[in-house]
């Protein structure tokens, strides 16, 4: 069964301003939603403190919840629903690690079933001391960074045959990184420099390709951070190992692109940059869309399905897949025309 006609030629690489536009005004909704928010919402696996989810026998509101919580000195925790209505069950975050002691969870649990008179159960108790949280954070960070460093250095490589050049990024960048960590730097405003100057060796290296793809991993990242931003999601440790697959994925789908342009730039040597790149997403058009379709099918599964504890895992995934999708036919590709564009009008005015 044929879904895309292969002389199907859309004008993707017509329309990359607009896409530009988009997703600038994406990056900075981002941006504000994050000032707006005082950061992202991050879990006990990076703060620290106690997690507490229970079952009650009725609906109950958060501040009914608080106020029987106050002989146990819980009346300052957040409390939240957690999966089904109908299952009545809640988190209890309480974010002062000095809280927890061996019997709390029995205290909140008698507490609670002698205020409303109900079947509490405790369902699962988490308790994380705030320097492992912090490690805990330092090393999620430097996971996304090292992972769209690692995979500059590969499509450096792949693509261009620049080994040396990706090398010298890497080892210029782990100097950074180092000094950067040395002088105390925060692990958040590390990683934006070492982010930054990436791109910047990219430029100076001229590794189309890497900052391409680079730049379409930063923007994917981005936008679904946004996007939790936006909804007051928590960010976890799940959420992370989400994040890292969503830059697998969109790399994945970069590359089956990029290939296709680099065959048919050396393919069609007399025809325009500008239509090569177009012609290149058009012919891999029918794959990226079966495989982000059969992709989403399993993700939307997931997320109706599968329940609070997989419920944000599968929302991160969800716009992670959407938002790679769209970054390789519309901002990774069209930087590689951009930098064509810059670098042959240069050649030409020397």
């Amino acid at each position: 069964m044929q879904f895309i006609k292969d002389d199907i030629n859309i004008n993707f690489i017509g329309n990359r301003k607009k896409a530009f536009v988009f997703s600038g005004l994406l990056i900075v909704l981002t941006i504000v939603m994050l000032f707006y928010r005082g950061g992202l919402n991050l879990g006990v696996d990076f703060t620290g403190g106690i997690v507490i989810q229970v079952k009650m026998g009725h609906a109950h509101t958060p501040s009914e919840i608080k106020e029987a919580l106050v002989p146990v000195n819980l009346q300052d925790s957040i409390i939240q629903e957690f999966g089904d209505k109908d299952e009545h069950e809640y988190l209890i975050r309480v974010q002062d690690p000095d809280k927890n002691s061996p019997d709390l969870s029995d205290r909140v649990k008698n507490i609670l079933t002698e205020k409303f008179g109900d079947s509490t159960e405790i369902r699962d108790y988490e308790f994380v001391g705030p320097k492992v949280g912090n490690d805990l954070r330092e090393k999620a960070t430097f996971a996304i960074f090292f992972s769209i460093l690692f995979i500059a250095i590969y499509i450096s490589g792949r693509f261009e045959l620049k080994w040396l050049m990706s090398i010298i990024m890497a080892a210029s960048l782990a100097i950074v990184v180092y000094i950067g960590d040395k002088a105390g730097i925060s692990i958040i405003w590390l990683t934006i420099v070492a982010l930054i100057v990436t791109i910047i060796l990219c430029w100076i290296l001229k590794l189309k390709y890497a900052m391409g793809a680079i730049v379409a991993l930063i923007h994917d990242v981005t936008i679904t951070i946004g996007a939790f931003a936006l909804t007051d999601r928590e960010i976890s440790l799940a959420i992370i190992a989400a994040l890292l697959t969503i830059v697998g994925y969109s790399l994945n789908d970069t590359i089956v692109v990029f290939d296709r342009i680099r065959e048919n730039l050396k393919r069609f040597k007399k025809q325009g940059i500008k239509e090569v790149i177009n012609s290149s997403i058009n012919e891999t058009l029918s794959r990226t869309i079966l495989t982000s379709a059969t992709t989403l099918i399993v993700v939307v599964s997931l997320f109706v399905l599968g329940g609070g504890v997989i419920h944000d895992f599968a929302f991160a995934m969800l716009i992670g897949i959407g938002v790679g999708t769209y970054s390789s036919i519309f901002v990774a590709s069209p930087i590689i025309l951009a930098w064509e564009g810059k670098f042959s009008k240069n050649n030409k005015a020397k």
